[in-house]
């Protein structure tokens, strides 16, 4: 695989699991609203939204380094109409800067409750027509017939549920365990930082410790159940999805064995080592998920949360790298009709 292909493998990984994120966050946020104080939504949630930007950061420098010059994303704009890759990179544009502008009002608390919603379904919207895009830019193509099928736009959305329900609930644990080295720290920093802290309450720095101070806070046991609730649900969505990409890789490699020279070229590819070590991974994702991470999050107690913070760990590298393997399979089974 070249470097072109490796630009876009991290580019439409990144920018899946930051929509998928996004979007999970959003319903895992909605749901919590009706059971939990504002506070302890907040405060479950947060860890998860601020792990969002960075990652899509890493897509949209990995799209960059795909166009060459940074000077031809300008271009782009010019073929809105009539190009998907015009599309993603303005759909993947527009995401960045909502998400990025909902963040900054929940961080500030800015603006009203209402407002920040809208914002973040206005992001939301985006990030799912960048999907769509991405998925249309190989869909389209009708002289590729590893491409032109359906199992393009499932897998995308498929990477996009997967790696976001483990971005979040792994962002979760994490979050879980650093807070967990924090009240000794804020104990003796209490009186003695009164006066400094109502110095600077009114400036930008003031604003921005004060609310690291709240995000890292200790987990308190209410939140603990919370958050082990929603992991316990997005091991089962995640083992199900990993489930069905192993059904539909399977199914894929069979429907392209049924066609012509170019597909079975394609067959070939899916069919040699790299595929096999894909779908060993994601197994053992599902099993993790379904089994491990399920029964951990029932069972474990706030005061000693390492080993399911781990098990999330070990969980989604394996994801990634099996996700990785995938997509660049995907890059690799190109044959072109009458080429």
């Amino acid at each position: 695989m070249n470097i072109h292909d490796t630009s876009m493998v991290i580019f439409t990984l990144a920018s899946q699991m930051a929509v998928g994120s996004f979007i999970i966050l959003g319903v895992v946020y909605l749901v919590l609203r009706r059971r939990a104080t504002p506070e302890e939504t907040d405060h479950v949630v947060a860890p998860a939204l601020y792990a969002i930007g960075p990652v899509m950061i890493i897509g949209l420098l990995a799209s960059i380094a795909h166009v060459g010059d940074v000077r031809n994303i300008f271009n782009v704009f010019l073929n809105a109409e009539t190009s998907w890759l015009s599309r993603e990179i303005i759909f993947g544009i527009a995401f960045a800067i909502a998400g990025f502008a909902f963040a900054l009002l929940e961080w500030f608390k800015k603006g009203s409750l209402v407002l920040r919603q809208a914002v973040a379904a206005l992001a939301a919207v985006l990030g799912i027509l960048l999907l769509w895009a991405e998925a249309m830019i190989y869909y389209s193509l009708e002289a590729v017939p590893a491409w032109n099928t359906w199992v393009v736009p499932f897998m995308f959305v498929a990477s996009a549920i997967l790696l976001g329900a483990l971005a979040v609930g792994t962002a979760m644990m994490v979050a879980t365990v650093v807070r967990g080295r924090e009240p000794a720290a804020d104990a003796d920093a209490g009186p003695a930082s009164t006066d400094s802290d109502s110095k600077e309450s009114g400036g930008l720095m003031g604003q921005i410790r004060s609310r690291f101070r709240e995000i890292n806070a200790p987990t308190t046991e209410s939140e603990w159940q919370f958050t082990t609730r929603i992991l316990a649900w997005l091991a089962l969505v995640g083992a199900v999805v990993a489930v069905a990409i192993i059904i539909v890789s399977t199914i894929y490699v069979g429907d392209l064995s049924q066609g012509g020279a170019i597909a079975l070229e394609s067959a070939a590819v899916l069919s040699g080592a790299k595929m096999w070590w894909r779908l060993l991974l994601t197994g053992a994702t599902a099993i993790l998920l379904g089994f491990a991470v399920y029964r951990l999050a029932a069972s474990t107690r706030l005061s000693a949360p390492r080993m399911l913070a781990a098990t999330m760990l070990v969980t989604m590298l394996l994801a990634l790298v099996g996700e990785f393997l995938g997509r660049s399979l995907h890059y690799e089974a190109m044959f072109r009709v009458g080429i």
